[in-house]
């Protein structure tokens, strides 16, 4: 069975050393508008920055902490903050940046505090520990005698290395300016290369974790725009580490791969900047080297500010679709031809990077949509799609509840006008790269929200019906957060009949845990998780490595699912009144000296067992019962038994009503109630194996026939929350979920027909639930 844990900083695991310094463990950051990433160099101890400047007030990072603050437990070096008796050396090449013999050119800028505890900054020239030439030099820094300033000399303050939080080189273009926020006028394109990196001296050696978790069956979901700090070879030898294997679904995001114009827009005559081409080209690259096939995921989503008007979407006032996020980001319209181009332009350099690194090509069209504002109106009313449905264009007005046939139609037409986009970019893909997968990713709580029921009309359209698509994918992250999983399930479902992909052809992501409500969000993702696999979808994802690394999270595969296997299937005698029963508790009986007792009752439930030996009547049934062990491999797999005595909700044998056990209040957020069985003031049962059509379920005082559904191991799901305060009830009949006792199934013929029953021990399962 999938399960999960938060690893501590801790915990007991395997751990190695590394060299401080190491060019996995750089990252870079830079601000909006410009362009950088750090990939490891083609030679060992190497590092290649790329980067491109928008701005002359524009400074890029290349950093290293003393905290390894991306990495997982599994995987993270010690945090040591003293860098005495260390020295660091590397060769430097640059091209595009200041020189390092130049006023503003490459400073170590190093924060920490000095000797006395108090904050403090320093700023290390690197020309006055280079030698060579200003864009190629071999560079030493010894931190035990490092002196801050431009000028070198025993007057300049010393770096006290014994507290140091983080250092970076700072990079400008040419022509740097702290105090210009006017563009450049043309983004200026730089690089550096570090190679023959190394660090000697007796505090350059560093424990980290060196785990590697079992592989399991849950895949991994990564995204550009939360790693685009990091290197990415060490991104795919985290996945690797944790347990996820065979593929990654990577989302390139909607903010960072673009390359800008002077103006801040988007250049869409360039699909990808170079930074994040050449991260891609790594990223890939490492992934094939691993074992990883890719697919590279593109959305309809961009930053808004870097988004052309003429493509956003809007709505019937003209406002333009904006998501909460800060800064907003924005949708594009399906029906402008310019941001559809762009976007082609943009899957098809991506699918190329995955052929130039020889893995097939996998391409992800993820959450295209018309967006509903937060007054629920839909934003498919910009000059574009009007223009495409002409005359018949209407406002849908809010878009939840009924529709007229006009409104259905408006919907309709907007359906077929994102078909018809997401159309044109797999085409493309599917022209250059012949036998390219390709999937469609759809967000249930937007495209099926059952408040809007007539929506699936224009963010559902029939025109994605297979084969338009390989695989359809599907996502449904707050419902499952929120406790709603009856409606995710049927959601899944439904999408999956309407547009007609069967279990093979299906996809399913899971998340998202939010900072919070983590630990809750968790065990529902992973309750998910598992009923997604036991559907036997093709793969399934976890929504991403971020919160994963955020939460310490890791997933293993603990293997009880086998163990524990269980068929739901009858006991296949009616034993009748014949069969014995033995209900069992476990208590901890201690006396004292003085003969008081002290008792500590260690199990909630009685655990029951049956012989059901006496049962059996005649050849035929007794043919049955060793058909029936058999089938079971003993006392392997599970399955239902009907406890002669005590069956029903009501009394112990009555007809079920809907009010015969309280199940709990409602609170107006919880959608999932246990069955329960109560017995006088003492045992409450968990009743995990209901007879399914008997359950009948009862909020407040009426009894409810539709808007819930049964779940496995008991759980009754609600569409909708019961109001705060409201009780829920049910009535029903159930079955023992049990398992033959022993392994060994003795049964003399002779003594059978003389009227001697065998013995058919079973023992009840407590169900992990």
């Amino acid at each position: 069975m999938i399960r999960h844990w938060v690893t501590r900083e801790d915990a007991p695991l395997e751990r190695s050393f590394i060299k401080r310094f190491d060019p996995q463990h750089f990252t870079v950051d830079f601000p909006r508008g410009a362009r950088a990433s750090i990939v490891l160099g083609g030679e060992p101890h190497s590092l290649l920055l790329t980067a491109e400047f928008l701005r002359p007030s524009d400074l890029v990072g290349l950093i290293y902490e003393s905290e390894d603050r991306y990495a997982h437990p599994v995987h993270k070096r010690e945090t040591k903050r003293d860098y005495s008796h260390c020295q660091l050396r590397f060769r430097w090449q640059s091209e595009g940046l200041v020189r390092l013999d130049a006023v503003n050119g490459p400073t170590l800028t190093i924060e920490g505090r000095d000797s006395g505890g108090a904050p403090r900054t320093w700023y290390v020239r690197l020309w006055n520990y280079a030698s060579g030439q200003p864009e190629d030099a071999e560079i030493k820094i010894d931190f035990d005698d490092l002196r801050e300033g431009f000028a070198l000399s025993r007057e300049a303050g010393r770096v006290y290395p014994g507290d140091i939080d983080r250092m970076f080189f700072s990079l400008v273009a040419p022509g740097y300016d702290p105090s210009s926020s006017a563009p450049f006028e043309r983004v200026r394109s730089a690089a550096l290369r570090l190679t023959n990196m190394a660090c000697d001296g007796s505090g350059s050696v560093l424990d980290i974790a060196d785990a590697m978790v079992p592989e399991h069956a849950v895949r991994m979901c990564t995204a550009y725009d939360d790693l685009y700090q990091s290197v990415p070879e060490r991104v795919v030898d985290l996945v690797e580490r944790l347990g996820y294997r065979k593929v990654i679904n990577h989302y390139v995001g909607m903010s960072h791969y673009q390359r800008l114009l002077p103006s801040g827009l988007l250049d869409s005559s360039v699909a990808v900047n170079s930074a994040a081409e050449r991260w891609h080209e790594a990223f890939a690259t490492a992934a094939k080297e691993r074992g990883f096939e890719v697919i590279f995921s593109l959305s309809f989503e961009l930053l808004d500010m870097f988004c052309p008007e003429a493509w956003k979407q809007r709505d019937w006032s003209g406002r333009p679709a904006l998501t909460g996020y800060a800064p907003p980001s924005t949708l594009v319209s399906p029906a402008s031809g310019d941001a559809v181009d762009y976007l082609r332009r943009v899957a098809l350099r991506f699918c190329r990077l995955l052929t130039e690194a020889e893995l097939p090509v996998r391409f992800q069209i993820g959450e295209p949509w018309w967006w509903i504002s937060s007054d629920y109106r839909l934003c498919a009313y910009d000059p574009a799609t009007r223009a495409a449905i002409g005359g018949d264009v209407i406002d849908v007005g809010d878009v939840r509840g009924a529709k007229s046939s006009q409104q259905k139609a408006m919907l309709d037409r907007a359906g077929q006008l994102l078909a018809a986009a997401t159309a044109s970019i797999a085409g493309a893909v599917r022209a250059e790269h012949a036998g390219a997968q390709l999937a469609l990713l759809t967000y249930l709580c937007g495209t099926l929200d059952p408040q809007a029921p007539e929506l699936r009309r224009a963010n559902l359209p029939l025109g994605w019906s297979s084969p338009a698509f390989d695989v359809l994918q599907i996502e449904d992250y707050e419902w499952v957060t929120r406790g709603r999983k009856a409606l995710a399930s049927a959601a899944g479902e439904l999408a999956a009949t309407r547009l007609n992909y069967a279990l093979g052809m299906r996809h399913y992501l899971a998340g998202f845990a939010s900072q919070e409500s983590k630990a809750d969000d968790w065990e529902a993702i992973l309750g998910a998780i598992r009923s997604a696999l036991r559907k036997g979808l093709a793969e399934v994802f976890v929504w991403a490595l971020p919160q994963i690394v955020r939460d310490a999270i890791t997933i293993f595969d603990d293997g009880s699912e086998r163990l524990n296997a269980f068929d739901d299937v009858a006991f296949p005698i009616e034993i009748g009144a014949e069969a014995s029963i033995a209900p069992a508790f476990s208590t901890t009986v201690v006396t004292s000296a003085s003969g008081h007792e002290f008792r500590n009752s260690n199990w909630a439930q009685a655990r029951l067992r049956f012989d059901a030996g006496p049962g059996v009547r005649g050849e035929r049934e007794l043919g049955r019962l060793v058909d029936f062990f058999r089938a079971r491999r003993g006392s392997a797999v599970g399955f239902r038994f009907r406890d002669p005595y005590d069956f029903s909700s009501a009394s112990m044998s009555d007809e079920p009503a809907a009010s015969d056990q309280l199940l709990g209040v409602g609170d107006g957020r919880r959608t999932e109630f246990p069955l329960l069985k109560r017995y006088g003031t003492g045992e409450q049962r968990r009743i995990t194996r209901p007879l399914p059509g008997s359950v009948r379920i009862a909020v407040g005082s009426d009894e409810r026939h539709s808007g819930w559904s049964m779940g496995e191991h008991g759980f009754i799901l609600f569409d909708m929350p019961p109001e705060a305060g409201e009780e829920v009830r049910a009535g029903f009949l159930f079955d023992v979920p049990v398992r033959f006792a022993s392994d060994q199934l003795e049964i003399n013929r002779a003594s059978f027909q003389a009227g001697e029953a065998p013995s058919v021990p079973l023992i009840e399962i407590r169900e992990d639930c």
